[in-house]
Order: C-alpha cells, then sequence, then structure tokens
C-alpha cells in the first residue's frame, strides 16, 4: 500500500519538474534581475496584501486606495516581463487547483458535494 506522503513528495518533484514551474520561474527571475521591475513587482505585492488585510480586518478600503491600486495594477500589466511572470503564475495555479480537485475527489465522494446537501 502507498504511503501518502512518499506519493505527495512525487508530486512535488513533478511540479518542480513541469514545464508550468520551469517558465514560472524563469519568468520570475526575469522580474527579479531587472531592479526597476523588481521593485514594480514589490509595490504591487505590497499593495494586493495590504488591501486583503484591511478586508480581512473589515476596514473600509478609501476611494484613493482603490486609485492607486488600479494605478499599480496598470503599471505591471503594461510590463512585459511582469505581465508574463502573471500569466505563468495563473497557469501553474490552475495546474495546482486542478491536482487539488483530483486529490480531494475520495472526500467529495465520502460526504457528497455541498449542493447535494443544501
Amino acid at each position: 500500500m502507498p504511503n501518502i506522503y512518499d506519493s505527495a513528495y512525487e508530486l512535488e518533484k513533478a511540479i518542480r519538474e513541469s514545464e508550468e514551474f520551469k517558465s514560472l520561474k524563469s519568468a520570475y527571475e526575469a522580474v527579479m534581475n531587472d531592479p526597476s521591475a523588481k521593485q514594480m513587482f514589490d509595490d504591487f505585492r505590497d499593495t494586493q496584501m495590504n488591501l486583503q488585510e484591511k478586508q480581512m480586518q473589515g476596514l473600509e478600503i478609501t476611494e484613493e486606495e482603490v486609485e492607486k491600486a488600479r494605478a499599480v495594477v496598470e503599471a505591471v500589466q503594461e510590463h512585459q516581463d511582469i505581465a508574463k511572470l502573471m500569466e505563468e503564475e495563473q497557469r501553474l495555479n490552475l495546474a495546482i487547483n486542478d491536482i487539488s480537485r483530483i486529490i480531494t475527489k475520495p472526500l467529495e465522494e465520502l460526504y457528497g458535494s455541498t449542493e447535494e446537501t443544501n
């Protein structure tokens, strides 16, 4: 009988060796090796984190913060390397979400989907 942890480590290795991860790593390195792109990307991540924290705490997000976030998002989307990084990140996230659905299937089958019980 297979050890589920061994399988998890095999899956981790498969993800590291996947085309999706390699493309993401390459895109990430391109941004990190360009100081202005890195600064822009860091600003984008900080802005995202700050807004998420405020939302989770139930704090109101001001119009000014919304405008600043919009400007930061527009700037990163116009930067070719950052746009590529975000695209590759989304591609890997889709694969990981698919994997998550696959590995939680036994629980879903055991308990049934939430739509059926409501």
